[in-house]
């Protein structure tokens, strides 16, 4: 990633307009705009669409072409978009456990980022979908951490960090991660799995999701979920291709593909939802 970033572009498409200095300070501005104006979305995989990681192409997508993406699109965004404002950033990978907590045999298909700002070391993470982090955490263990949207804490570290939110009342794991810096060339064979094969859920299910301040939008499948802070959650289910098609563009704000390509998607995830006849 050593092409020019266009930082221009990057502050305009989430609403940035303070001080470009790497301060925590900075540092938490863009964290908080990031996941409210670019949503995390699956839509190229359920596609059958090759997930691009070359810098221009994700550039092109989430800035140009006012799309989102998954994990890998959104952090490698930020990462270079930090590293251009003089950030010390790496890269780091995770194995997920938010719906398998007590699994042991996970590979790591997870992006995510530290970094370093006088000598404390943040975690950043900008595309887990419907709970990325609004506020990146210090790599503390057994510490409380309050963000826009939930509380956090990270447990471990020696050598491996478990990060867990808290929602509701109950803690709940997201993942674990070392401090071991990953690069494209770790990240290659994951993001191939991830948006091509068969048996990955990005390939067979619609994830969609953004995080305004104050509320959480989520939409999995034909699953349509506002999460507002301190309310209980308000879910419909989108039942039509117009409903679907509105939702994404009005209400998470993309770009849509053609509607020779996306129609058909759209209408496996509603078909396979369906009761059967009988």
């Amino acid at each position: 990633m050593s092409q020019k970033v266009n930082l221009k572009a990057y502050f305009e498409r989430i609403g940035f307009s303070g001080s470009i200095a790497p301060t925590a300070a900075t540092l938490e501005a863009l964290h908080a705009l990031h996941p409210a104006a670019i949503p995390f979305e699956n839509l190229d995989s359920l596609l059958g669409r090759p997930i691009s990681l070359d810098y221009l192409a994700i550039e092109r997508k989430l800035l140009s072409e006012r799309r989102g993406g998954y994990c890998y699109e959104h952090n490698l965004l930020l990462m270079a978009m930090l590293r251009e404002l003089d950030y010390t950033v790496k890269g780091l990978a995770a194995k997920v456990l938010w719906s398998n907590p007590e699994a042991t045999d996970v590979a790591p298909h997870h992006m995510l980022l530290a970094v370093e700002i006088g000598g404390t070391t943040y975690i950043a993470d900008v595309g887990f979908g419907g709970l990325s982090l609004t506020a990146p955490l210090k790599l503390r263990a057994e510490v409380e951490q309050e963000t826009p949207h939930e509380t956090f804490r990270l447990l471990g570290g020696d050598p491996i960090w478990r990060l867990e939110a808290k929602v509701a009342e109950d803690w709940r794991v997201l993942y674990t991660f070392d401090m071991a810096e990953k690069t494209l060339e770790h990240y290659g064979p994951s993001n191939t799995w991830l948006s091509s094969d068969p048996t990955s859920p990005f390939t067979s299910e619609l994830r969609v999701a953004l995080s305004p301040p104050g509320k959480r939008l989520a939409l999995k499948d034909n699953r349509f979920t506002i999460y507002t802070v301190g309310e209980p959650p308000e879910t419909r289910e989108l039942t039509t291709l117009k409903e679907m098609r509105e939702v994404l563009s009005t209400t998470f704000g993309i770009t849509l593909p053609g509607a020779e390509l996306l129609d058909p998607a759209l209408e496996r995830v509603l078909t396979k939802l369906q009761p059967a006849a009988g």
